[in-house]
């Protein structure tokens, strides 16, 4: 019978899509004669649901699941992004958005809290890094993907989302309400300490992060009071741009390397060299890093570490050492694809290792630490089970990726939220920010960095 319904129309040109995307047909052999059987299959998985599925579906919507079902079969930073989704991405880098005010992932196919972003409506309404978001709206998110979770999340200024979470110290899930507000995308916070010492905050990588962090540093060095120590806080810095981490890498070395990516081919290997024009002074410098630093705040941490700028401190990184690219596509949606592996400048990689601090300095997190090396299908590092037996025991009382200090639910009478605090009001609940102020403050920086080991990867 000749193939005249719709259906084995959009069948047909679907596997003639496929079969121009395969190599040649004298090349069809091996390997490719199954790829080939497999793509057959697929037409035909097509056909049938659209005849005999109980109910009519949009071809569409069928072609789109396909997709996304092939790219979730890579790595959890791999993803195809539908029209409105790269729209999402868009606004996740440059102004703001009205929302919550949460980072998320997907941890073994749950909606889990990465991390809540400093001052917002979802951390000044206790959630907390591990929470896993069971209901939005009592709608449950099994099986729900981050692009839909966050749709659902964030909506009008005013309204409210009620989110139904799931916590290891809770024996029954949590209803929160959260009164939706403007999440302005500001990345960079700058604030002195005391008499030439300050503190600069970089919460993650926008498109205006370089560009802020230069005007924020160039205030603090041309201040009143001579500049006498920096501490650089990376912690829950959940990553972002690539180009912002390396130029803000740039204004701190004179020379060498910041970091170079491999990829499959060469149009994916790139180095980032530092230029002379140095704007820091000579003072010295501590980067604050934790569970919840990846990625981007990972690179600028290498990179001051192996270049021994900076003496870095805290706990063990997140571990992500991947490079993601967006491919867009004619229809307006687009393609995130992990196209190549970072490397510090002694040639590291810390895919799902993370970066060892010179000074570790546990956080003041409870349980399991959620890593890079916790998501189901992340790339494998290179040293990965030796890593693991390096970890330090003190890091299990640590906790997960992403993650910040836990706001404190009731705060004592007359004592500030910790958001709202100044970080020499913080030294009472950050032993990190203590540690780095006290060393600064002692002058023990350069000869900690003198005795720091240098770790070059094996060749």
């Amino acid at each position: 019978m000749p193939i005249t319904s719709r259906p084995r129309q959009l069948a047909a040109v679907l596997l003639l899509v496929f079969v121009l995307a395969v190599p040649a047909p004298r090349a069809l052999a091996g390997p490719n004669d199954d790829i080939y059987s497999k793509i057959k299959i697929l037409t035909q998985v097509l056909y049938d649901i659209q005849e005999r599925y109980v109910e009519e579906v949009k071809g569409d919507v069928l072609l789109e699941g396909a997709i996304k079902g092939m790219v979730r079969t890579l790595d959890p930073h791999s993803s195809y992004l539908t029209k409105e989704e790269m729209k999402e991405l868009r606004i996740d880098t440059q102004g703001s958005f009205t929302g919550v005010g949460i980072e998320l992932t997907l941890k073994d196919g749950a909606l889990t809290v990465v991390t809540p972003i400093d001052g917002t409506p979802a951390f000044r309404a206790g959630i907390q890094s591990k929470d896993v978001i069971v209901k939005i709206d009592g709608k449950s998110t099994k099986d729900m993907g981050l692009p839909e979770a966050v749709k659902l999340i964030r909506g009008e200024k005013g309204t409210t989302v009620v989110l139904t979470v799931a916590r290891e110290s809770e024996d029954k899930p949590l209803d929160i309400a959260i009164v939706r507000d403007v999440i302005p995308l500001r990345s960079v916070r700058s604030e002195a300490i005391e008499g030439g010492y300050h503190y600069i905050r970089i919460s993650h990588f926008l498109a205006t992060t370089a560009d802020d962090f230069k005007d924020a540093l160039e205030k603090f060095q041309d201040g009143p009071v001579p500049a006498k120590g920096l501490v650089l806080d990376l912690r829950s810095n959940p990553g972002g741009l690539l180009d912002q981490a390396v130029r803000i890498a740039d204004l701190f070395l004179n020379d060498g390397l910041i970091v170079y990516t491999q990829g499959r081919n060469g149009q994916q290997n790139m180095k980032f060299e530092a230029h002379p024009s140095t704007l820091v002074g000579g003072y010295p410098i501590v980067v604050l890093v934790n569970e919840g630093s990846a990625s981007a705040s990972e690179i600028l941490a290498g990179a001051l570490q192996d270049q021994k700028r900076a003496l870095i401190l805290g706990a063990r990184t997140f571990g992500k050492a991947s490079v993601q690219t967006i491919i867009p596509f004619r229809d307006g949606s687009g393609l995130k694809l992990t196209t190549a592996r970072y490397y510090t400048p002694l040639g590291r990689s810390i895919q799902a290792a993370g970066i060892e601090p010179d000074i570790m300095v546990p956080s003041n997190f409870k349980g399991k630490i959620l890593r890079e090396k916790d998501l189901e299908k992340h790339l494998k590092g290179e040293n990965e089970a030796e890593d693991e037996e390096k970890t330090p025991k003190t890091e299990a009382k640590t906790e997960e990726p992403g993650q910040k200090p836990k706001p404190p639910a009731k705060p004592e009478a007359n004592q500030k939220p910790i958001w709202e605090m100044t970080p020499k009001e913080r030294f009472s609940v950050d032993a990190q920010l203590k540690k780095a102020f006290e060393l600064l403050k002692n002058g023990e920086v350069p000869s900690l960095l003198k005795a720091a080991k240098t770790i070059k990867a094996e060749k």
